[in-house]
């Protein structure tokens, strides 16, 4: 299985707070030029089926353009599209189709996390489906008030029990 994260600046995955226990709970985190807030559930739906739903033209045209163009500043420096390209080729050659994410929900295995000092948001799932369910690590930075991609991660992988996805080791690769 291939597992390719995204991750540029030398910035390693970032530690989730405590649980959320309310959906539109609001964690605030200044940075130097803004104040974030924690999206609420169906914003975080959004972002998720947005950046899958990119890749996915991407994997399907090969153009690789957009989903470069709609990450943050430092995301966009550090990946061409070529690059992307390369990065996610295992998926191409698997001949991956990850348009269920339009009308599936995303189960999130981990709450939310919100770094307090970057303004980082840490999404981890997967998107339920037989025989094979998709599992995603998504990172994104506040930029202008937007949550805009900073690191994508899609492993698409035999089902697993929902109790047992919050255990799975990480094993996403720095590129």
């Amino acid at each position: 299985m291939c597992r390719k994260l995204v991750l540029i600046l030398g910035l390693g995955l970032l530690a989730t707070p405590g649980p959320v226990f309310a959906q539109d709970a609001v964690e605030l985190a200044v940075t130097q030029r803004q104040i974030v807030a924690m999206p609420g559930a169906e914003k975080i739906v959004l972002l998720v089926r947005n950046s899958l739903i990119t890749l996915n033209d991407a994997l399907k045209t090969g153009n690789y353009t957009v989903l470069r163009d709609m990450g943050a500043p430092g995301f966009r420096e550090a990946n061409s599209a070529a690059h992307l390209s390369q990065i996610f080729a295992d998926l191409v050659a698997k001949k991956v189709d990850l348009s269920a994410v339009a009308v599936i929900t995303p189960q999130l295995s981990q709450a939310p996390g919100l770094d307090q000092e970057k303004g980082m948001l840490h999404l981890k799932g997967y998107f339920p489906g037989k025989p094979v369910q998709i599992n995603f690590e998504l990172l994104y930075q506040a930029v202008d008030g937007q949550w805009r991609l900073f690191g994508i991660s899609v492993n698409p992988g035999a089902p697993v029990a929902a109790e047992m996805q919050g255990s799975q080791p990480n094993t996403a690769e720095k590129k």
